[in-house]
């Protein structure tokens, strides 16, 4: 007995002692992400800007270090926010200790619109005459795409460019749902709607493909476009090489234009050393984001300037409450605009939406705020990857909304989805179900039955009500009649470049055109930029976990490419109401 008191014993302060150490090496890393944030980089003259953009890139990154821990491995994974991305290149050019920019891209996990706002970036940076070099084993379409911009374009030997032009595939569940006895209950408003397709059809509709055949090819075009001015290949050419797959290898990606040279790791650096001014025998000097964005833009103006532009930045699918810096919660988001509209040092808003769409509740919320703030001041939309359906609701009151040619927007339509259990629980494993209830309507919306022609026609009701409602914000906010909304909405998507043409956008540009805007519109000299909502410091947020405050994350980046599919599911379980939503998200590679 002594003896096993004595193992017992043992065994419990063995595993304190292993709590303890797994604690201390925690916070010991936690402290290196918090102290290496705050240290100050010395850029040295004859530096590289190395921009290897291979991490997921977001509008603005978290300061939270729980947002990116992999909890699972520990250790910390990293996004890369797009606004650092544009102010770092800014910076790059002005700076006099920046020789050059080394591009390394082959699978960026960003939207074609984000790496065309980079794109552009790029471009105003090679007016300063220095060199942008771009290299990669592989280059996806969409890396291809931002690193033809380069003047310097290498492959690696027995590598490969995708150039094949651009498709759409939609995944349909008719079929399974039938297998398993569930039923899809749909309501919707808008012919072109299809986000409810894959659960009634087997395949895409006419009116469906219509609008994805619209906006892939208005894409496909700023594609072509883009790499042609800067390749010095006609868009007629270029669409010849993809449409017959004439590039299918290192050596005919040379052949045709696509990249001027194959070239090895070691003949890339040599390169880079000539254009740098770099002896052969010594080391580049490299800066690379991270260490870049913690160099301080050089000031315009002395001292620190009393009026303000803000950028609001709303990321996610639409949601009520709080939201985080990947979703978008209407009282979050609506504290922002609030807290800018009130807040008389503020100038003007720029509101950066990169968002599907969502709860039609929220959506109105955040709507009413946006209204309030563009009667005292400017309020200046500018698009991300996707504005549609409730990220287009949200945006139709500003002063000025500015897109993107490659912007997805539009999905001006609402619906709701309720599904029928019965057949799966009754014929499959036997289970039924039955109810009392104190009045007729107590069990509308049901797993455990179908739904009734009068339940129909009420949640119907519900639906109209809301995609009329939808369809007066924004005509109100376009100066558009009701009718001609309803026209080009019925839950259409559109391309920014399309958007343009119908009214439903006012300019292209990105984030930097938006902020160029804001400034016109107020008349600001001397200001500077605040982003919105404000962070919180990372040592708060540390301390918050230690009281149970944030959910350590089972899945976090470690899934890889599932978690766009895993994010996805959990919307789809939490969003609830009727849904002004994209009918799928789109990511163009």
């Amino acid at each position: 007995m002594k003896s096993f008191l004595k193992f017992l014993l043992a065994s419990v302060l063995g595993v304190l002692i292993g709590l303890l150490l797994v604690v201390f090496i925690f916070m010991g890393i936690i402290g290196v992400m918090i102290s290496s944030a705050d240290k100050v980089v010395d850029v040295k003259p004859n530096t590289v800007f190395h921009m290897k953009l291979d991490q997921p890139i977001v509008d603005r990154a978290s300061k939270n270090p729980f947002d990116d821990f992999d909890f699972l491995s520990m250790r910390p994974t990293s996004r890369l926010g797009l606004n650092d991305i544009l102010e770092n290149i800014k910076k790059a050019k002005q700076d006099d200790n920046i020789k050059g920019i080394f591009l390394e891209i082959s699978m960026p996990q960003a939207g074609i619109s984000t790496l065309g706002e980079i794109r552009e970036a790029l471009l105003d940076f090679r007016e300063s005459g220095k060199f942008i070099l771009a290299s990669a084993d592989n280059y996806t379409q969409s890396a291809y795409y931002l690193a033809s911009v380069a003047d310097h374009l290498y492959l690696t030997p027995t590598g490969l460019v995708q150039w094949t032009g651009l498709r759409s595939e939609v995944m349909f569940y008719k079929g399974a749902l039938e297998k398993l006895g569930l039923e899809p209950q749909i309501l919707r408003h808008g012919k072109f709607k299809s986000a409810v397709e894959p659960f009634m059809n087997e395949e895409m509709s006419e009116e469906s493909r219509e609008q994805v055949m619209s906006y892939l090819g208005s894409i496909w075009q700023v594609i072509l476009e883009g790499v042609s001015d800067s390749r010095n290949l006609t868009v007629e050419e270029l669409d010849r090489i993809a449409g017959n797959l004439l590039v299918r290898s290192s050596e005919t990606a040379v052949e045709h234009g696509l990249v001027d040279e194959v070239m090895y790791r070691d003949q890339v650096l040599s390169k880079l050393k000539e254009l740098a001014g770099i002896d052969e025998e010594d080391d580049i000097k490299s800066v690379n984001n991270a260490q870049y964005t913690k160099v301080p833009m050089p000031r315009e103006f002395r001292g620190l300037p009393r009026d303000k532009i803000a950028i609001v930045f709303a990321e996610g699918t639409i949601g009520t409450g709080e939201g985080s810096e990947l979703t978008i919660g209407s009282d979050r988001i609506s504290r922002a605009i609030r807290e800018a509209r009130r807040d008389t040092t503020y100038k003007a808003i720029v509101f950066r939406v990169n968002s599907p769409g969502g709860s039609a509740l929220a959506s109105e919320i955040i709507w009413r705020e946006v209204e309030l703030a563009a009667k005292e001041k400017p309020v200046i939309v500018s698009m991300g990857d996707v504005a549609a359906s409730g990220g287009y609701y949200i945006a139709a009151p500003a002063t000025r909304i500015i897109a993107s040619r490659q912007t997805i927007t539009g999905s001006i339509g609402v619906f709701g989805l309720l599904l029928d259990a019965s057949g799966f629980l009754n014929d499959k494993i036997g289970i039924t179900v039955d109810v009392a209830k104190t009045n007729e309507f107590a069990d509308i919306g049901s797993l455990y039955r179908p739904m009734t022609p009068a339940e129909r026609d009420i949640l119907q009701e519900g639906v109209e009500d809301v995609y009329r409602v939808f369809t007066e914000r924004v005509a109100d906010g376009r100066s558009m009649d009701v009718e001609r909304v309803d026209d080009i909405g019925q839950g259409r998507v559109w391309s920014g470049f399309n958007a343009m043409e119908l009214g439903l956008v006012d300019e292209f540009g990105g984030l930097n055109r938006a902020v160029e805007v804001a400034i016109e519109e107020s008349g600001v000299e001397n200001y500077r930029i605040v982003s919105l909502p404000v962070q919180k410091d990372p040592f708060e947020e540390l301390l918050k976990s230690l009281t149970g405050d944030v959910k350590l994350k089972l899945f976090g980046d470690g899934a890889g490419t599932f978690q766009r599919h895993l994010e996805t599911l959990r919307d789809v379980i939490e969003n609830q109401g009727i849904q002004a939503r994209m009918p799928f998200d789109l990511y163009i590679y």
